[in-house]
């Protein structure tokens, strides 16, 4: 517990760690699919230039796209592993679920950019060797495999889903991109590959508005959506000492790292100590919320016990 004076009232905080840095292994992952990702997309290019195929230039510059939002994320996993400054007193962290706003938002982009391409495609059907576009997607169907596979180990990172996002994308385009391959091949019915554009990218619009609406939440230090705001603040009225509590704010500093802070008013300042460390325990163990700042405050007369005044939420 440190204590700071401020106009005579006590500071008191509860014992915390700002530095809690993400793993090692979202960064590793990262550069696997960076690598593959971009890799692979060369191979794409030469193969839509062998075979004529728009289809597949067009997906080889999704996968160039998606090599460059991967390399922002792996820049944002390596800068939120900064420890805590001067300048940045609660760390880096929030750099991954900046990356991981930026990263839904192109990936919106592309889902709008799928849609129009493909009702253009089904006014103007265009001829495409399915033979061609078979054999190179299976094996993009398989490096994405590969990429997603190696991501979803490192699912509880919000930047490393935001760019397991982007992973799918190809995945579901490769599999949409193999059916069409083999429908063209026997069919010659060239609108199949629209259609199956469209249905894959309305497969990415969920996970895409998710990961935005979550990594929203977290830049506008909303209060996480699995937190209970009220309850947090009856509870905390309801230690024996405490009198009322007002001013309460709780916010996720990163995905995972809660925070919060409040007044409390107490009947006797004496007994400050114990009720701090009973709300401390209360927090994390209920809320699991780790990072505690609580100012005490009292009053000279006796009053009503027990109530809480939440002036303002974040």
């Amino acid at each position: 517990m440190s204590t700071h004076q401020h106009g005579g009232e006590h500071h008191h905080h509860g014992a915390h760690d700002h530095a809690h840095p993400p793993s090692a292994r979202g960064s590793r992952a990262l550069v696997l699919a960076v690598v593959l990702t971009a890799s692979y997309a060369l191979v794409e290019v030469a193969g839509g230039l062998w075979s004529g195929s728009l289809a597949l230039l067009a997906d080889a510059g999704h996968m160039v796209t998606d090599a460059a939002a991967l390399l922002f994320a792996l820049a944002a996993s390596v800068v939120a592993r900064r420890p805590p400054s001067a300048r940045h007193s609660y760390g880096l962290g929030r750099a991954e679920v900046i990356a991981a706003f930026v990263n839904a938002l192109v990936m919106l982009a592309v889902v709008v950019w799928l849609f129009v391409e493909s009702v253009d495609r089904l006014r103007d059907p265009r001829a495409v060797n399915g033979e061609s576009v078979f054999l190179i997607a299976s094996v993009g169907l398989l490096v994405n495999l590969v990429v997603a596979w190696v991501l979803a180990r490192d699912g509880d990172n919000i930047n490393t889903r935001a760019a397991l996002l982007h992973v799918l994308g190809d995945l579901l385009g490769s599999v949409a991109a193999i059916a069409a391959g083999v429908i063209i091949y026997f069919t010659a019915y060239y609108p199949i590959d629209p259609l199956l554009s469209m249905l894959v990218g309305g497969l990415i619009l969920r996970s895409t508005l998710l990961v935005l609406r979550e990594s929203a939440q977290v830049l506008l230090d909303a209060v996480p959506r699995h937190i209970d705001f009220p309850k947090v603040g009856l509870a905390l009225a309801r230690i024996p000492g405490v009198r009322s509590v007002h001013d309460l704010h709780v916010w996720a500093m990163a995905p995972g790292r809660c925070a919060l802070s409040a007044h409390v008013l107490v009947e006797d300042v004496e007994q400050w100590p114990t009720i701090l460390g009973r709300a401390r325990v209360l927090l994390r163990d209920e809320f699991h919320i780790e990072h505690v700042t609580l100012q005490p405050e009292w009053l000279r007369t006796p009053g009503p016990r027990r109530s809480v005044s939440i002036r303002s939420v974040s």
